[in-house]
């Protein structure tokens, strides 16, 4: 910010020539004082100031943030990796903050340290004692989240040579989210991917292995992130993925592309950021005896444009089946940011139903859940395919399928929800229930003690699935002799 000049101009705008009179004479009365020690009081003066510029220097070069988190706290910066990290370091890159923090000052985003403004907005509506571990955390902030928390991490290193992985915090969704609407081309949603490809391949520690013991988050779908370099201006989203730099690099991303084997789904941000265990046992208590009037719930809008649009099928359903079913309309209610009524509806409600939308998945998905609502998918790429690490392996043990097709050719969603008998219903919802810790974000000054939240699986399932990957990425570079350059 741009402070306002005063009638009387600062003393930097002052003639050079007076400037040299205070140097001469500060460097005067210096010389005087020193002229006044003995010789041994001078050595010691000297050691002293030696010994405080060392300090300086060890302490900036360790503890010093870079100015890009600036919109992130880290708590545990500069501490050293505790003996249990072993094989598990990961060294977070002080990327230029043209990469992160000026994209959120420039989308003048105010992320309140990755959450988003407290939800107070849902006093009343859960409990008073966790109302402060609510927030209206956006779908497409997951890039923010995991660099807080990476910067928190129990296993974090400052120093590259004994990590593990290396941690490329990149805001490319935001960066995406900037550019895709009014009149900016795809040079434009391409400019910071191409940036960062080239300063990436600059980077002693990815020329080790070409990026295979590197990780990246993506707080969108993938496929906003694969758009072919030579397509044309009216093609969607940016080439970050099929840029050079990334070809090896293990990706995060809120959907996945099933086929990329480097890619691993992580649940959405919810707005749900417990402080501690006893926050996730008082919200499971809430949502386990809470009195359901509806049996099933739909959030969401028809889009007209399509043609048949399934989402207008299941609109219709529920809205001929109001006494059973609660809607929310979308195109009245801001369902993006989890509002309240969306809350509302998933927590009045046994199931919900969940069709695709931009992607086969979404936040919703993981906001019913958390209400202790049973989902209702169409698609086995909605959730059966995506979070294998965060989601019960037995699809039926937690959710209902009912493919698309037959809903279409006349299958009855109510009488399908209604042929549950009510154990079975409970005992649909205690294995959500038990899963609601694994899809849920942490708060990074507050970390669990014995719990896992959906940051430590998902680093977890990437430390191991990957091992092999990134060693071998390691080994081939070395083979290669790509390590020449050091």
């Amino acid at each position: 910010m741009l402070l306002p000049v005063s009638g009387n101009q600062s003393t930097e705008l002052e003639s050079p020539t007076k400037r040299p009179n205070k140097s001469r004479s500060l460097k005067s009365r210096v010389k005087s004082s020193l002229s006044d020690l003995t010789p041994i009081r001078r050595t010691l003066l000297l050691l002293v100031i030696l010994f405080h510029v060392s300090l300086v220097l060890y302490l900036t070069r360790t503890h010093n943030p870079s100015p890009s988190f600036s919109n992130i706290s880290s708590n545990t910066y500069g501490s050293l990796p505790r003996k249990s990290c072993d094989s598990r370091r990961i060294y977070v890159y002080d990327l230029p903050p043209m990469f992160n923090n000026d994209l959120l000052t420039s989308s003048n985003t105010n992320l309140n340290n990755s959450f988003g403004h407290p939800a107070g907005e849902l006093a009343g509506i859960v409990p008073e004692s966790i109302l402060p571990a609510w927030y209206w955390t956006d779908l497409s902030w997951g890039e923010v989240v995991y660099h807080n928390l990476m910067l928190n991490y129990k296993c974090r290193t400052l120093e590259p040579e004994s990590a593990t992985a290396f941690y490329i915090p990149f805001y490319a969704g935001i960066a995406l989210r900037m550019y895709s609407w009014g009149s900016y081309n795809a040079t434009d949603r391409g400019w910071h991917p191409e940036k960062l490809n080239r300063w990436l391949q600059e980077q002693k520690w990815w020329k080790r292995s070409k990026g295979s013991d590197h990780i990246i988050m993506l707080g969108r779908i993938t496929w906003d992130f694969r758009r072919s370099r030579e397509a044309s201006d009216a093609e969607w989203g940016s080439s970050l993925l099929n840029l050079p730099a990334m070809e090896n690099v293990v990706r995060l991303a809120i959907e996945r592309n099933v086929w990329d084997n480097l890619e691993i789904a992580v649940p959405y941000p919810t707005a749900f950021h417990p402080r501690s265990e006893s926050d996730i046992a008082r919200w499971q208590g809430f949502v386990r005896s809470r009195r359901r009037n509806h049996l099933f719930s739909y959030v969401g809008d028809a889009r007209e444009w399509i043609e048949n649009d399934f989402r207008g099928v299941l609109k219709n359903k529920c809205l001929e089946e109001s006494t059973a079913c609660r809607h929310v309309d979308c195109g009245r209610e801001n369902c993006i940011d989890g509002k309240t009524a969306v809350m509302e509806a998933f927590l009045d409600s046994d199931f919900c139903l969940q069709p695709r939308g931009a992607g086969f998945t979404g936040q919703s998905v993981f906001e019913c859940m958390l209400a202790g609502s049973i989902p209702v998918f169409f698609w086995g790429r909605t959730a059966y395919m995506q979070y294998e690490l965060f989601l019960p392996s037995e699809p039926e043990s937690y959710s209902v399928f009912i493919h698309r097709n037959d809903v279409r050719n006349g299958r009855d969603i109510r009488r399908v929800l209604e042929g549950f008998g009510r154990a079975e219903v409970e005992r649909l919802r205690e294995k959500v229930i038990e899963y609601i810790p694994r899809f849920v974000y942490a708060k990074p000054s507050q970390r669990f003690r014995k719990m896992r939240d959906a940051f430590d699986f998902g680093i977890d399932g990437v430390l191991s699935k990957y091992k092999s990957h990134m060693e071998r990425g390691r080994r081939t570079a070395c083979e290669s002799g790509s390590m020449k350059y050091e």
